[in-house]
């Protein structure tokens, strides 16, 4: 399909075969609806159901095609404009939580919703969750305490909207002319974004959207980079008597932090930069050719393949531990299509003896040659001494630290990825139908350059060229490339922290805002227009309340070759299954491919008119919104406010609820229970919202792990009690032969199993000490110990191997440890109840949240200011609730606002 019809009315496309689909009445009647033109419905408004099931779905959501290079083009980019034009969001450019690196070894420091966050103690009763949360496992819509909730928060929103607009009337009647910025209180950050800047320059009150970035004033530079907000001077008497070099003072300037978010002029200008300079790209390694011993196999004999069929094979060979994909049928045939076609293009496979073999039948191809030895190299490398890694690590780094960072406007600012994405199989999300295909490797000519006019343009690689070198400053990329399966661009963008990607988020965020004066005015025109005598704006109400309820995308039509994902607008006939009286089921491919199954309770009207557009002669395939497209919806949107589209609902429900939900809060006790009433709250939101995900097929995997800890903690408390008879028998009669007894579930075959793993940990925790202490030795100038000493060490677990045999033999456990008594194996067995009590709780709260996308609401839709509000108001680390890369990606939030902030 050509972009072109993206924006055409659904009405007047048409079927394969030149027929016309069924197209609704113009004009509801009378004798459709008795409730046209706007005659008040005997039951009213009713608030709407929120589910908390995301429904029967149990296949998982591989992540390998995310999307490295920055966004890939979005279809609305396909029109007039430039294709490589700004993305309005950054939502895209977040890796999932569970690939982000720990910022800290510490169990302490950890993202909010990991499998590890401390969780509050069962003493705590008075804090509890929801019943509809905790019964996140019901196929039920939720329940009225939820529902009771949604309905206060927005009627909050209503009433908050009318007093806000009133307010600035009031303030534009008695002050027409233009408003001087009011200086913050000295020594304290202003509230609401509006803050006094330690570089002279006062936010102003009035929007600069439309001033260019280009024409942005520059922070004035000081001696010495800004280092606090404190307004409180501190001592320099030793730092003037110290004398700087101009090279020393030159550095300093070069890192002084650039506050965007206080500079009046930043604004969203189509100029996002004036000067440009980086290095270009990093290219993947070309291909290796396998060993001449090892072959793939057709019908059972070893060919010989050229090159690049050979890489192709090799493709599939090293993913037969992947049964997801090489066992999907679709992925198969994929990938045996473009197979063939390499092997006809590179001259056939060959026996033995040269002869040529035709490729004809997958099943006859045997790829576990190949995946063997690219197994045994994966093992090679995983048991390179510590040293050799960190060795090759700094010789990788070394080589790609020219290409990660660029020069934006005379500022250093970090690259995001500027790897070109190596050859593969494409593996998409969800049921893609391209999955298996194969991902061509990009050449220098197929990559497009953008830099600044003066800037060095990067050389190629040797004997290539660069498809365009362009000087673009209204562009936000480095460099783009087409990729061959879907046809979609691929951007090197600069990194989340950095400027640019901090103003997307940031202005994302601020018209989530500007969006909470207007929503009254939405949402009484919407309900008012459920009822409209035209066919065309009752579908618009219809949907913009789907939008605004359940969060659904606004959607846009898919072309025969890509995957078949809908949103609202393009909702089709078999998408919505309606049961009386008022229950609609939504079951189609979401964003990604993601199924989205959902039962919900709607506004009688809603279910009528939903019934009116299934109506006769409608059927499967036809459109729902056959009067509606996504253009004309936004066109509609952005006359109550410049800039408003279908999304940004998603943002400023989140975002409002949060603000509501933490403005209510009155969050006690440790850090550890304020963390888990900031993750209840995020789980509210994430249920309110419909911010939902599948259930991951490692779920059940992740879980049984879980079960076996608290197994193994339940254990050692046994172990701990025998110690105890060991010492005092008589104990036996004191406390009765039940205490000591084996809990449920131990068994004899489990004790084997776990005692193994104990001695292999307790083995490799030796391995890794012996490694480190011998890198010690080495940079410490000292000779490397001998593997002796490491057999040496290995004892000590050959000893525990030894003791748990005996323990399994006599049925007695010989107590352990100097000075043991009795009283303080009694202590140790209480710590040990302490974690099995916190360890029970994370495993309920991750089985609570499967279905639950907490990362999504937190990273994408709650506005970050609002998690830094509660960081601050309660005293709490931020630490506990954004891991490093979501510190750097949200530094304008953590250093913008204070306790007092309101969204």
């Amino acid at each position: 399909m050509s972009s072109s019809d993206e924006d055409m009315p659904l009405v007047g496309r048409r079927v394969p075969n030149g027929a016309s689909r069924p197209l609704s009445d113009e004009v509801v009647s009378k004798t459709t609806d008795p409730s046209t033109a706007n005659s008040p419905a005997p039951n009213g408004y009713a608030q709407p159901g929120v589910s908390i099931r995301f429904g029967p779905v149990d296949e998982d959501v591989e992540m390998q095609d995310v999307e490295v290079n920055g966004k890939r083009k979005s279809r609305g980019s396909t029109g007039a404009r430039k294709s490589y034009a700004e993305p309005e969001s950054s939502e895209e450019d977040d890796k999932p939580l569970s690939k982000r690196r720990r910022t800290s070894t510490k169990r302490a420091v950890i993202d909010s919703d990991s499998d590890d966050a401390p969780l509050i103690s069962k003493s705590a009763k008075s804090r509890k969750l929801p019943t509809a949360i905790a019964e996140s496992d019901s196929d039920v819509p939720l329940g009225k305490k939820l529902v009771a909730e949604k309905a206060r928060i927005e009627h909050k929103a209503e009433e908050e909207a009318k007093a806000i607009r009133k307010q600035e009337g009031a303030v534009s009647r008695k002050k027409p002319q233009a408003k001087a910025p009011v200086a913050a209180a000295k020594g304290k950050a202003a509230t609401n974004g509006r803050k006094t800047l330690t570089n002279g320059i006062k936010k102003s009150e009035s929007t600069d959207e439309d001033i260019p970035l280009a024409r942005k004033v520059p922070a004035k530079r000081t001696s010495k980079p800004v280092k606090s907000e404190s307004a409180t001077p501190t001592a320099r008497g030793k730092a003037k008597a110290k004398k700087e070099s101009t090279e020393d003072r030159e550095i300093e300037e070069a890192e002084e932090e650039y506050r965007w978010w206080e500079d009046p002029t930043q604004g969203d200008g189509t100029t996002k930069w004036t000067t440009l300079e980086h290095n270009g790209v990093v290219f993947p390694p070309p291909y290796e050719p396998l060993p001449s011993n090892v072959k793939m196999l057709y019908s059972g004999v070893p060919v010989t393949l050229q090159p690049e069929a050979e890489e192709v094979a090799g493709f599939f060979g090293t993913m037969l531990n992947s049964a997801h994909n090489v066992e999907n049928p679709t992925f198969q045939k994929n990938f045996f299509e473009d197979f063939q076609a390499i092997l006809k293009k590179t001259g056939g496979a060959k026996d033995p003896n040269g002869k040529i073999i035709a490729i004809k039948e997958f099943s006859k191809c045997d790829f576990k040659p190949i995946f063997e030895y690219y197994e045994t190299q994966r093992a090679e490398k995983k048991a390179l001494p510590a040293a050799e890694k960190k060795a090759l690590k700094a010789e990788k780094d070394a080589a790609e630290e020219p290409y990660m960072y660029c020069t934006w406007d005379g500022r250093k600012q970090k690259v995001g990825n500027f790897r070109v994405e190596p050859p593969g199989l494409f593996r998409g999300r969800g049921e893609h139908p391209k999955t298996g295909k194969v991902k061509t490797r990009v050449m220098p000519e197929q990559i497009t350059i953008n830099i600044g006019k003066e800037a060095k343009v990067p050389a190629p690689p040797e004997g290539h060229r660069w498809k365009e070198v362009k000087h673009d400053p209204e562009g936000t990329w480095l460099a783009m490339w087409q990729e061959n399966i879907n046809g979609n661009y691929k951007y090197v963008m600069l990194a989340a922290n950095s400027d640019v990607k901090g103003q997307s988020d940031y202005k994302k965020f601020e018209k989530a805002r500007e969006l909470k004066k207007h929503i009254d005015r939405i949402r009484k025109d919407y309900k008012k227009g459920l009822k409209d005598e035209l066919m065309a704006n009752r579908q618009r109400a219809t949907a913009v309340y789907l939008i605004d309820q359940f969060a659904l995308r606004a959607g846009n039509e898919k072309g025969e070759d890509e995957a078949d994902t809908v949103g609202c607008c393009s909702l089709k006939y078999e998408h919505v299954t309606l049961k009386p009286p008022n229950r609609v089921i939504f079951d189609f491919l979401g964003k990604d491919s993601i199924r989205f199954y959902d039962e919900v309770e709607v506004d009688p009207q809603v279910f009528k008119n939903l019934k009116i557009f299934k109506k006769a002669p409608k059927k499967e395939g036809d459109e729902i919104f056959d009067r509606l497209t996504t253009t004309a919806l936004n066109k509609h949107l952005s006359g109550y406010m410049q800039g408003l589209t279908a999304k940004v609902f998603r943002t400023y429900n989140a975002s409002y609820t949060m603000a509501t939900l933490l403005k209510d809060m009155k969050a006690t006790g440790t850090v550890a229970e304020k963390v888990k009433a900031y993750n209840d709250a995020n789980r509210q939101v994430a249920i309110l919202c419909n911010h939902k995900r599948t259930v991951t097929a490692g779920h059940a995997d992740q879980m049984e792990k879980m079960g076996d800890r608290i197994k193994g903690l339940r254990y050692q408390k046994w172990r701990l009690k025998q110690m105890m008879l060991d010492l005092d028998p008589k104990l036996k009669k004191k406390k009765g032969a039940k205490y000591f007894e084996l809990e449920e579930g131990l068994t004899p075959e489990w004790i084997e199993e776990h005692q193994a793993f104990l001695v292999e940990e307790q083995r490799q925790k030796i391995r890794k000490k012996f490694e480190k202490d011998n890198e010690k030795r080495v940079a410490e100038g000292e000779r490397e110990m001998k593997v002796k000493e490491l057999q040496e060490r290995l004892e000590v677990a050959k000893e525990l191997e030894k003791k748990f045999k005996k323990e399994n033999k006599s049925k007695k456990v010989e107590a352990e440890g100097k000075g043991v008594t009795v009283e303080k194996l009694e202590n140790n067995l209480e710590k040990l109840d302490q974690r099995i009590e916190t360890m029970s709780l994370q495993a309920e709260d991750k089985e609570n949240n499967k279905e639950v996308a907490l990362g999504t609401s937190k990273i994408n839709y709650i506005d970050p200011r609002l998690t830094v509000v509660f960081s601050k108001k309660f005293n709490t680390p931020i630490e506990r609730f954004f891991s490093k890369t979501l510190r750097e990606k949200f530094d304008w939030a953590i250093k913008s606002v204070d306790e007092d902030w309101e969204f």
